[in-house]
């Protein structure tokens, strides 16, 4: 098998690493660069555990080749928080009580900052079709779009 030297950015920070020929994203940020925040759910796409953002767009990172993000810029949820400060996201979804068995938790948040850096305030129905290729299997949906609600500025069904 055949290794490829790829760089790319990581949560602001260069990285540089070899891959295998056919390794997905998800694989080299955990055992490759050791990320991870990044969950392994189905490996197959339909879940949205392993949801990154490559340059500004949220990604499935077991679908996506490793090789694919060369020159790139990759986020995770390791690269949310500024030391012991929490992206007001994070903060958010505690608050909101949005986080429960943490299945969906990565993916939810990567995808709901997608959203939030192109539409500081969506609507609710802006929020739903973003989260929409995320499974979660505890909070009802609900709670997580309150959550995105409040970490844009907006009204949660509970401050209404």
């Amino acid at each position: 098998m055949t290794k490829k030297p790829v760089q790319f950015r990581l949560n602001g920070s260069p990285a540089a690493v070899f891959v295998d020929e056919g390794q997905n994203l998800l694989d080299l940020l955990r055992r490759g660069v050791g990320d991870l925040s990044p969950k392994y759910g189905c490996g197959q796409g339909t879940c949205g555990s392993c949801t990154v953002i490559i340059d500004g767009e949220p990604r499935l990172s077991c679908l996506t080749l490793a090789e694919t993000v060369e020159g790139q810029q990759v986020e995770t949820t390791n690269g949310l928080a500024d030391g012991p400060d929490l992206h007001a996201l994070q903060e958010a979804f505690m608050e909101n009580f949005a986080a429960q068995c943490g299945y969906c938790t990565p993916g939810m948040l990567m995808a709901a900052k997608a959203l939030l850096d192109r539409t500081p305030r969506p609507s609710r129905e802006e929020i739903v079709e973003a989260i929409s290729g995320n499974i979660c299997r505890c909070t009802g949906y609900e709670p997580i779009i309150d959550a995105i609600l409040a970490a844009s500025g907006q009204p949660t069904r509970r401050t209404g």
